[in-house]
């Protein structure tokens, strides 16, 4: 079994920046995939950024050149390192670890407003 806790969320200025985290716990592995999705109040949820067990990255167009997924295997973590926050990324952030199956945290709050 595998558990995932997100952090860092918050409310953040317009422009500012965000840095989250996901500590994984359980039978993980570096063999895991990883990804970050988002749901916003009234939407769907959407794929924000994905990195596979060999580093490979992949971005939703709406965050490519703000946003930045890492991995750090030795600590078990994933992070999101967000900046030039916009108001259109408030939403509630979750991280994914996929490899047969996939598991969910249960989500951090980011919330972008002046």
């Amino acid at each position: 079994q595998v558990q995932l806790v997100e952090s860092g969320g918050g409310l953040v200025q317009p422009g500012g920046s965000l840095r989250l985290s996901c500590a994984a716990s359980g039978s993980i592995s570096s063999r895991y995939a990883m990804a970050w999705y988002r749901q916003a109040p009234g939407k769907e949820r959407e794929l924000v950024a994905y990195i596979s067990s060999g580093g490979t990255t992949t971005y939703a167009e709406s965050v490519k050149g703000r946003f930045t997924i890492s991995r750090d295997n030795n600590k078990n973590t994933v992070y999101l390192q967000m900046n030039s926050l916009k108001p259109d990324d408030t939403a509630v952030y979750y991280c994914t670890a996929r490899l047969t199956s996939q598991y969910w945290g249960q989500g951090t709050q980011v919330t972008v407003s002046s």
